[in-house]
């Protein structure tokens, strides 16, 4: 643990983890050094949230700000002739999977005496930074576009933290709070690596929920792509610990509205790939340039897996069914679904391994849509 760092993957450039910052010097994005992952006897088995996984972490945190998050359902269900589960990320405290990466983030960053929080979003993000933020005790501020779901703005709101919206695209607002970061602390959940020090709790849970083994695939919607290199890290770690023989499959979720991941892949290219961006319902990856992009293609081909893009109609459809069956997924999460059908089409994964799709926010947080589908 001692002898983690901050690095910088384009420099190789270090910094060390008791001193607060959210990029390099060259503001470039940070990880942190690798783990040594953890063993099934150092999992606290007494403790009901993800940090039953804290030996996976880069510093010893004594005070969690903790709501029980993580520990998620997972329920199996029939589609077409697969059986696929469904990781229900909406059961965390603020509704999406985005508390994962927030508790230990904002956990780590009071310990080393931050009390004031900056963070844009287009929704989630923000709601889970404002009810962490007031929890902890922490002066919470979200800057978020102002075509957010206004359920999602009044979830903000609700939490007490300063609110501002922020016209133009989604990318707009990171350049605002960039600006702004000279004042208050810029908590990212795109830039602070901390926070995929909390999401690769998915893997640590996955490996845990399938008796210390891991599924085939993984099918995660992807904007900024936390969720699915939280997954790649965690799953890495148990690798190199010997707890388990190789990765699962990772598959990247998004609307070909907006699918700069897609892009890249398809073109085996390593950066950016030209292709163009319109609006979708989606709005949770609607992120035209991520900032972890060479990342998350590294963690597609090291894992065997691949991207999907999907379309609007295929998004809509998914999100039916799944309510059909019980699951009322925000637009984000049915890209997922949407990819499950497109994989099992095209034979791409068997009806004989085990699929875990990840639905990483609900549908009441978008009721104006929903509603608007359903009618």
């Amino acid at each position: 643990m001692t002898n983690s760092t901050y690095i910088d993957p384009l420099t190789g450039r270090t910094y060390p983890l008791d001193v607060p910052r959210w990029c390099s010097d060259e503001q470039h994005p940070l990880l942190i050094t690798p783990q040594r992952g953890i063993s099934r006897d150092e999992i606290e088995r007494g403790t009901r949230s993800l940090w039953r996984y804290r030996a996976s972490l880069p510093v010893e945190i004594a005070e969690p700000i903790s709501m029980g998050e993580g520990c998620t359902p997972m329920v199996q269900h029939a589609w077409d002739d697969h059986r696929p589960f469904f990781k229900l990320e909406w059961f965390n405290p603020t509704s999406s999977f985005k508390d994962r990466g927030t508790t230990v983030m904002l956990s780590a960053l009071k310990q080393l005496g931050v009390d004031a929080v900056l963070e844009d979003s287009s929704g989630n993000g923000g709601a889970s930074v404002a009810a962490f933020g007031a929890a902890g005790g922490m002066r919470v501020r979200i800057l978020a576009p102002a075509y957010t779901s206004p359920a999602k703005i009044a979830q903000i709101r609700a939490y007490g933290a300063e609110t501002q919206l922020v016209e133009g695209p989604r990318e707009e607002s990171q350049a605002e709070a960039i600006r702004q970061s000279r004042q208050i602390f810029y908590s990212s959940h795109n830039w602070q690596p901390f926070f995929l020090q909390g999401t690769k709790s998915f893997a640590y849970e996955l490996w845990e929920d399938f008796n210390y083994s891991v599924p085939d695939n993984i099918i995660v919607p992807v904007g900024a792509g936390s969720s699915l290199l939280g997954c790649y890290i965690g799953f890495t770690e148990l690798k190199a610990a010997g707890q388990i023989g190789k990765l699962p499959r990772l598959f990247a979720a998004q609307p070909f509205n907006c699918s700069p991941v897609d892009a890249s892949f398809k073109a085996g290219a390593n950066g950016p790939v030209a292709r163009e961006v319109k609006k979708t319902l989606a709005e949770g990856t609607a992120i035209k340039e991520p900032l972890r992009l060479r990342q998350i293609l590294d963690a597609l081909r090291e894992s065997g897996g691949a991207s999907v893009a999907v379309s609007e109609d295929d998004i809509v459809a998914a999100l039916k069914r799944l309510a059909r069956i019980g699951l009322l997924a925000e637009p984000t999460s049915a890209t997922a679904a949407a990819a499950l059908a497109h994989l099992i089409r095209n034979r791409i994964v068997d009806q004989r391994e085990k699929t875990v799709v990840v639905l990483t926010g609900t549908g009441i947080k978008s009721a104006q849509v929903i509603a608007e589908i359903f009618e």
